[in-house]
C-alpha cells in the first residue's frame, strides 16, 4: 500500500494584497492558519502592501489602510481596527484601478477583488480586510485548501511551540515555513511531534517572480494573468 499524502499547513499573517511569494506559499498548502492572535506591526503587511506599476514594477507605491490600535503596541492583529472604513473602501477599490485597469486582465481581477472591497463594509477589522483581499485571490487562483484562524485553536505561547502546535490542531503533517522564519525556528517541537518542515523558497526574482518578495501579488497578475500565476504556482506544488 502507498503512504498517504503528506497534509501540509502554512501560518502566516493575514496580509493586505499580499506578495507573490506569500500568495505562492499559502497556495501551495492544504490549509492556511491565519495567525491573527499576535502582536499586530505597523510596520509590516497587516494593513499595506506596495502596488508596482505595470509597465515597471521597480517603481511602486504603498497602498495603506489607515488603523487605530485599542490597546496601543500591545494590540493584537484580530483586535486592530480600520481607522475610516470608508476611505478604505474607496482606496481598496481606486488604487489597483489606477495601477492596473490598461492590463487586458483588470476585469477578472476587479470582479475578484470586488468580494474584499465588500467586506470593508461589513467588518470594521484590519485583519478580517487584510484575509478577504488574501482569500479573494486564492479563489482567483482556484486554491482548493482551507483557512481557519489561530484565535480558534488552543496554541503555546512559545513562538516555535505554537507553530508545532497549530501545525497538529489542523490536522497537518507538514508544516511549510518561508525562509524568513529559519532565522528563529527551533525545530525540536515539530522532531518531538513526528512533524516535516518543509521550507518554501519561491523561484529566482525576476519574469513573473520580479519583486516577489516586496511587491504585491497584483502586478503578476496583471502581467501574466490569472493562468499564468497559477501556472506557476501549480508547478511549486508539483516541484513540493
Amino acid at each position: 500500500m502507498s503512504a498517504p499524502p503528506l497534509r501540509s499547513c502554512a501560518i502566516h499573517q493575514p496580509n493586505l494584497l499580499p506578495r507573490l511569494s506569500t500568495l505562492a506559499k499559502l497556495y501551495v498548502a492544504d490549509v492556511w492558519v491565519v495567525l491573527d492572535d499576535v502582536q499586530f506591526v505597523r510596520r509590516d503587511y497587516q494593513h499595506r502592501a506596495r502596488l508596482a506599476a505595470l509597465d515597471d514594477p521597480q517603481q511602486h507605491q504603498w497602498l495603506s489602510v489607515e488603523t487605530h490600535l485599542p490597546h496601543g503596541r500591545a494590540t493584537l492583529i484580530r483586535s486592530a481596527r480600520l481607522a475610516d472604513p470608508q476611505r478604505a473602501a474607496r482606496r481598496l477599490h481606486q488604487l489597483p484601478a489606477q495601477h492596473y485597469r490598461a492590463s487586458p486582465h483588470w476585469q477578472v481581477l476587479h470582479a475578484a477583488l470586488e468580494p474584499a472591497v465588500l467586506t470593508v463594509a461589513e467588518s470594521a477589522g484590519t485583519a478580517a480586510v487584510a484575509e478577504a483581499t488574501t482569500r479573494c485571490l486564492l479563489n482567483l487562483l482556484g486554491w482548493r485548501g482551507s483557512i481557519v484562524r489561530s484565535s480558534d485553536l488552543a496554541a503555546s505561547s512559545d513562538r516555535s511551540v505554537r507553530l508545532a502546535d497549530l501545525t497538529t490542531a489542523v490536522g497537518a503533517d507538514t508544516y511549510l515555513c518561508g525562509t524568513g522564519g529559519l532565522r528563529y525556528l527551533d525545530r525540536r517541537p515539530f522532531v518531538e511531534r513526528e512533524l516535516n518542515v518543509h521550507v518554501f523558497r519561491p523561484p529566482v526574482a525576476d519574469g513573473l517572480w520580479t519583486g516577489a518578495a516586496k511587491i504585491s501579488a497584483l502586478w503578476a497578475l496583471a502581467a501574466y494573468g490569472p493562468s499564468g500565476v497559477g501556472a506557476a504556482f501549480d508547478d511549486l506544488r508539483t516541484a513540493r
